[in-house]
């Protein structure tokens, strides 16, 4: 079992601006502790996960797949999460450039069909449309209508970013129609599976995983 990484530097102050971890931050690292035989087989050379918050998530995959050969990108709207994610990368003896931007706004086109593993946990929460597009820590779970607001704007960069043999993970919920999200990328040249689910109180978290055909 690998170890949760190290967020000791991180303090109760912090999570007034950033997402703290939670349930859905625990489902995709064990999704992702399942996932290492094929991330093993897949050796990617770039990664890049969309809004990192505290950094998390990219720690964990970063033990996993290492930090011979691969560069690993991070984004996030939120200035205090981007520091963040530099924060507990540094802690955690990682190297990971960390970029301040909306969703991939910086990244695109160099990084065009150059990703092996995208992940991104969305906000999916259901709130007022109003609510999404904060650069505070609002932006990590408000997803307007359906919870899909945010995610519906990233779907077709997917297809953009991902290499010939990547793989993109994304959290969701019950609510934001998973099988829905499925069509959607079945119609952009995507298979899909679920590769863990879990309640969380009343939320079903599924973690998806698409690939091209």
């Amino acid at each position: 079992m690998l170890p949760t990484p190290d967020l000791s530097h991180l303090k109760k102050k912090d999570y007034e601006h950033i997402y703290e971890p939670a349930e859905d931050t625990f489902l995709f690292l064990d999704a992702f502790e399942d996932e290492v035989p094929f991330l093993k087989e897949l050796k990617p050379t770039i990664s890049l996960e969309i809004g990192s918050g505290s950094g998390c998530v990219t720690a964990f995959v970063g033990k996993i797949i290492g930090e011979s050969n691969c560069l690993k990108y991070c984004t996030d709207i939120n200035p205090r999460a981007a520091r963040a994610t530099f924060g507990t990368a540094r802690q955690n003896q990682l190297s990971v450039d960390v970029v301040e931007t909306h969703l991939v706004d910086a990244l695109l086109p160099r990084l065009e069909n150059q990703i092996d593993l995208l992940y991104f946990n969305p906000p999916y929460v259901l709130t007022p449309s109003e609510e999404v597009g904060s650069h505070s820590v609002e932006a990590a779970w408000a997803g307007g209508i359906d919870g899909r607001e945010v995610i519906d704007e990233f779907l077709p960069f997917v297809k953009r970013l991902l290499s010939a043999k990547g793989a993109f993970y994304m959290v969701v919920v019950n609510e934001n129609k998973p099988d829905d999200i499925r069509e959607i990328m079945a119609q952009d040249g995507f298979s899909s599976s679920v590769v863990k689910t879990r309640l969380a109180g009343r939320e079903k978290l599924f973690i998806l995983k698409f690939t091209r055909v």
